[in-house]
C-alpha cells in the first residue's frame, strides 16, 4: 500500500489523508501528555484502547441520532473518519467539580453540580486552551449564535448519553470534553460531532471507590494507565478479559 499524505500531528493522534475523498484516516497514538504537554510518555496501548473506546462511543451516538464524524473503524489503531472543519473550541460538559474548576472556583472535588454546566475553551495549545465565554465567541467569529445553539444541544445530549452507559457499568461521569466539527452539503452547514471520546477526553471515577479510570491516573501519578483504561473497556464489553492491548504498529 502506497504511504499516505499526513495531514497533521497531534498530541495523542496522526491524521492522514483518507482512500476516498472527504475521507481522513485518524491514527491513534500511544503518546500520553498533561499540563499543556509539560508532562509527556508512551504508554502502551494506549492507542488501542481509545480507537476501540471512540469507536464504541461514536457507533453509539449514530444509534441515537447524534451526527458525528465516525464511518468506521480500520484496524487496532486506525478509523475512517468524515472530514470537517473543526470549530476552535473544546466543549466541555461537567457534571461533578473537578480539575480545573473544582481549583478555579475553590470548590471540593467530587461536589454534584446543580445542572451540568457548559464550558468552551479556544483551541490553541500555545495560549493552555484559554476558558472563554459566549461573547468571546461571538466577538472573534469562532461560531455564531445558531452554532452555539446547536452546539449546546449536541454536548447535552452526548451527556445524556455518555451518563447512561457508564452508570449502568459502575462509572460516574464526571465531565468530557469533545469538538464539534463543520461539514457542508450544498449551501447547508451542519455541525457533527468529531476528535474522539475515550477515557483520554472523559473524567471517570468509579462509582462505589471513587478511584479514577481517566488521564488524571496519568496527570497525579496514581497507578497504570494501560489498567485503568482496560477496566473501562472491560466493563463496555469493547476488551474481553484477560486481554493485552497491541504494541505500536508501523503506519503505512
Amino acid at each position: 500500500m502506497a504511504r499516505r499524505k499526513k495531514i497533521y500531528e497531534g498530541k495523542a493522534k496522526t491524521l492522514f489523508e483518507g482512500p476516498e475523498p472527504g475521507t481522513i484516516v485518524q491514527y491513534f497514538k500511544d503518546d500520553a501528555t498533561a499540563f499543556n504537554a509539560e508532562k509527556r510518555d508512551v504508554i502502551e496501548g494506549k492507542g488501542v484502547l481509545n480507537n476501540m473506546l471512540s469507536e464504541y462511543f461514536m457507533n453509539g451516538l449514530t444509534q441515537i441520532g447524534v451526527p458525528n464524524h465516525f464511518i468506521r473503524r480500520l484496524n487496532m489503531r486506525e478509523q475512517l473518519v468524515r472530514a470537517c472543519e473543526i470549530v476552535p473550541l473544546e466543549v466541555i460538559v461537567r457534571n461533578f467539580a473537578a480539575g480545573s474548576m473544582a481549583k478555579r472556583l475553590g470548590i471540593e472535588e467530587g461536589t454534584p453540580l446543580p445542572r451540568p454546566i457548559v464550558e468552551y475553551c479556544y483551541k490553541d495549545d500555545a495560549l493552555g486552551d484559554p476558558l472563554v465565554s459566549e461573547e468571546h465567541i461571538a466577538a472573534f467569529g469562532w461560531a455564531s449564535q445558531q452554532d452555539m445553539e446547536d452546539i449546546l444541544s449536541l454536548a447535552l445530549r452526548v451527556n445524556d448519553f455518555l451518563s447512561g452507559v457508564m452508570f449502568g457499568v459502575g462509572i460516574k461521569l464526571v465531565d468530557f470534553k469533545i469538538e464539534i466539527g463543520r461539514v457542508y452539503e450544498g449551501d447547508y452547514q451542519r455541525l457533527i460531532v468529531a476528535d474522539e471520546i475515550s477515557s483520554d477526553s472523559c473524567r471517570l471515577w468509579d462509582m462505589e471507590t471513587g478511584q479514577k479510570l481517566d488521564k488524571d491516573v496519568f496527570r497525579r501519578d496514581l497507578g497504570s494507565l494501560t489498567d485503568a483504561y482496560s477496566e473501562v473497556a472491560r466493563r463496555l464489553g469493547v476488551m474481553p478479559k484477560g486481554a493485552t492491548p497491541m504494541k505500536p504498529t508501523l503506519i503505512n
